[in-house]
């Protein structure tokens, strides 16, 4: 069974910086709510370089190189070069696919990397935000992937701008065939309930709170005349948006008293820009982002407590620095309620996080050609969907369920038809061959992680390691004594010291390696058994 998560009121419900201990503990729970997960040495490092200097460094954003052509099927782009601007060939279809298979593979890569940031969780926090299913032409999948990382923690307002008139939004929710002569009102209905102001009780007819039906035929209107072009193209080497001013409906358009009657004129292809303006301007827009921004990070549970401290706070913070989304992670990052011993283990681990924690914590990443370590991240992929969580594929365009369903919650992920397969996971990564492709076999790196703890000699140190890199709050007295006689097979302390201290004099020798990485491998995979190992 997986515990529930903790639902208990935080002893501090307050913004205000930071000050208390600042041990392994708390660094790692910093580390492993804003990556998918961290060596011993990363957290080691965040207790010496403090909190201040780890929050900047996660926030410092590192450069990304794009994704690579793998695949037999691409008949454009050379194995092991980018396809990012490349042509297509006439019969595109083949191409396209593998370069769709590239991306899939190329975000499992990225997740896999040892860079200390907070970037492919915000990532990951916009895919979830904006819900586009991204099965379409490759070039505008990436595009619109890049809008997210380059402006992930940057300003919100400018985001939405850019996402409205994103040829995978266009296409995505019908905004490419909105126009004058048939107005679409997809698009103009998401901007309001999901990516901005948030759907609110309804009060009455065409009345949610904070928009009206009317709002959404006037947003419909505004939104008209955009299209894409340079789809699957042999000439261009990026699909664009277009807007033609002949599809666009010039009339004035009223908004509701919730954007203060706003009257929207004709201003052709930057009218969507002043309307996101005016949206911007209601209130509630703010706290709405904020409540999904402390889901992710924090605690699905949000009290009337924490509705009135904690958002309302994060909310004039968002405000105050003009939307930029940086402060405000920053600010929540560095106070005492993101800290708080009642938040942690409140979050079930969704399924990139249980996976890339087992193979980042480890240190484990793929060494082979770049057409096998990209086979292997497609797998990755596949693995990370079966367990219910596609990459750019979330199942509506308000993200996953568990990021907004009550009661559940990330209890979701863990459900009866679930929860088998997220320990069979800890299996395959531990005491099975892992993934093999073309005979080349990557799992948990066993003996990489052994070798890189603080005392691996020491059997009670390594499962105090252990505890501290997998776990947030360690496991009970009786279970730590069971991990720790798997590891020394039953034997005293002492034998375990002899047999790592054989190993490490000779490495190379594969019978002294080898029953120190299965020893190893079989701790871990008691351990990703345990409800402690799903939790964050």
């Amino acid at each position: 069974m997986i515990p529930e998560e903790n639902v208990q009121e935080p002893i501090s419900l307050s913004l205000t910086p930071y000050t208390g201990t600042w041990t392994k503990a708390e660094a790692a729970h910093l580390l492993r709510r804003t990556m998918f997960g961290a060596t011993l040495t990363q957290i080691t490092q965040a207790v010496t370089d403090g909190m201040n200097a780890t929050v900047a460094q996660l926030l410092t954003l590192p450069s990304v190189s794009p994704p690579l052509a793998f695949h037999p099927d691409e008949a454009v782009t050379a194995i092991g070069s980018t396809w990012i601007n490349d042509v297509y060939p006439a019969s595109p279809g083949p191409t396209n696919n593998a370069r769709l298979y590239s991306l899939g593979a190329w975000f499992m890569q990225r997740i896999n990397q040892p860079t200390v940031s907070i970037q492919e969780k915000m990532c990951l926090f916009w895919d979830n935000h904006f819900g586009v299913d991204g099965t379409n032409e490759a070039k505008a999948v990436y595009g619109m992937h890049e809008k997210y990382r380059l402006n992930c923690l940057g300003n919100f307002k400018q985001l939405v701008k850019d996402m409205t008139v994103d040829p995978m939004m266009l296409l995505f929710l019908n905004g490419a065939t909105n126009n004058l002569f048939s107005p679409n009102e997809n698009y103009a209905r998401e901007l309001l309930e999901l990516f901005t102001v948030g759907k609110g009780p309804q009060v009455g007819t065409g009345d949610y709170s904070n928009y009206t039906e009317a709002d959404v035929a006037a947003g419909a209107k505004i939104l008209t005349g955009w299209t894409v072009t340079d789809l699957y193209s042999t000439s261009a080497s990026q699909p664009s948006s277009v807007f033609y001013p002949v599809l666009h409906d010039t009339s004035s358009k009223t908004l509701s008293s919730y954007f203060g009657s706003a009257v929207v004129p004709d201003a052709g292809n930057m009218e969507y820009a002043n309307y996101v303006d005016i949206i911007f301007s209601q209130p509630d827009m703010a706290k709405y982002l904020c409540r999904k921004i402390y889901r992710w990070f924090v605690n699905y549970d949000l009290t009337p407590s924490v509705e009135s401290t904690v958002i309302a706070d994060m909310a004039s913070t968002l405000t105050s620095n003009n939307f930029e989304v940086l402060p405000v992670i920053e600010q929540l990052l560095k106070s005492e309620h993101f800290y708080d011993i009642s938040v942690r283990g409140a979050i079930i681990k969704n399924p990139l996080e249980l996976l890339f924690t087992m193979l980042n914590a480890s240190g484990s990443v793929p060494g082979y050609s770049v057409p096998v370590n990209y086979e292997i991240y497609l797998n990755l992929y596949y693995m990370a969907q079966v367990m219910g969580m596609e990459y750019l594929r979330a199942p509506s365009v308000g993200g996953w369920t568990a990021y907004y369903q009550t009661p559940a919650f990330t209890r979701l992920w863990a459900n009866s038809s679930l929860l088998k397969l997220r320990f069979d996971l800890g299996a395959m990564m531990t005491v099975t061959n892992g993934i093999v492709v073309n005979g080349n076999a990557f799992k948990l790196n066993a003996l990489n992680f052994l070798d890189n703890l603080s005392l691996p000699s020491s059997a009670p140190q390594v499962i105090d390691d252990i505890l501290t890199v997998f776990t947030c709050k360690g496991v009970s007295v009786t279970e730590k004594v069971v991990l720790k006689s798997i590891l020394t097979n039953g034997q005293p302390d002492f034998e375990w010291t002899m047999q790592y201290n054989d190993y490490i004099a000779d490495p190379g020798n594969s019978t002294l390696s080898g029953p120190v990485r299965q020893r190893v491998e079989l701790v871990l995979y008691r351990l990703f058994q345990l409800p402690e190992s799903q939790v964050m």
